[in-house]
């Protein structure tokens, strides 16, 4: 296990887009406090906010390089600089996927990176796994064991959670039956790696971590959006109202009419409106 700190550049077989000079694209591999190398790019961005970075956290079974992730990330960068990586077992980053625990490590990763870069202003933005993995680490400083979650000081100025569940095992609907198939089992496991490009840690979650409905009262007072769509396959609306309840009234909660589930159904409007919001409430 390293024990450097969140964030710490590793030497990348990538050659780099550009010079770190905020004005280039640039493409690394960052190392996580548990030793893993996270796939990660910096895009400059064209907004006027050069302060403001966004942290772009995709779902399960993405990566930055996948067209949806790009085109959101085309968005954001309409507003500020963007920060994309890939999650631990997807795409070229290293490790095996635990579907949203360990996460919270390569999310620090990519949060200190992206203040290593010079930004003052840091707005996570996940969607689905992504978003669950966004609200724990916004938590994690504050709540109780934190220190053996790699916990970080590179908190977040800001948080939005697209799509994300409000608690774990959800088996409610077919795509979610699907998903833990694919989790739990060997042959699940062997489509996921060959099939989807997302290899997938066998060990099950020991101890289980804090859900996301348990760590959204810890967010404040970091500004807070929760946004989900009333066509959402894999999760319906009582996910968001139930995290929109743990915050007390502290988070603001978007239900999109027509909407589906995380980055693929999250128009441009959508997007650019979320963008919007996030580079008002990061300060």
């Amino acid at each position: 296990m390293s024990s450097g700190t969140a964030g710490h550049v590793t030497r990348s077989s990538i050659r780099p887009l550009g010079e770190t000079d905020g004005r280039t694209p640039v493409r690394t591999f960052l190392r996580t406090v548990d030793g893993i190398t996270i796939d990660a790019e910096y895009i400059p961005g064209t907004g006027r906010s050069g302060d403001l970075v966004t942290v772009l956290a995709h779902g399960f079974t993405g990566d930055l390089d996948r067209p949806h992730v790009r085109r959101a990330a085309a968005v954001f960068a309409q507003y500020g600089a963007v920060v994309t990586f890939s999650f631990r077992g997807h795409g070229r980053s290293g490790g095996r996927s635990t579907v949203g625990d360990r996460e919270v490590l390569d999310l620090a990763a990519a949060v200190a990176w992206a203040r290593e870069l010079g930004h003052t202003r840091v707005a996570t933005v996940g969607f689905s796994m992504g978003g669950s993995v966004v609200l724990r680490h916004a938590a994690l400083p504050g709540s109780p064991g934190a220190e053996h979650e790699g916990r970080t000081e590179a908190r977040p100025d800001a948080v939005v959670a697209v799509s994300a569940p409000a608690r774990w095992y959800y088996r409610g609907t077919a795509p979610m039956r699907r998903l833990h198939w694919l989790v739990t089992r060997p042959v699940g496991r062997a489509v996921g790696r060959y099939g989807l490009r997302t290899r997938i840690h066998h060990r099950e979650w020991d101890p289980v971590p804090a859900s996301p409905v348990e760590s959204v009262p810890l967010i404040a007072p970091t500004p807070l959006l929760i946004v989900h769509g009333d066509r959402d396959g894999y999760f319906p609306v009582d996910h968001p109202r139930m995290l929109a309840a743990a915050a007390g009234g502290h988070g603001e909660l978007w239900l999109e009419h027509g909407m589906g589930h995380a980055e693929n159904a999250a128009d441009d409007e959508l997007l650019g409106r979320i963008a919007d919001w996030a580079a008002s409430a990061a300060g």
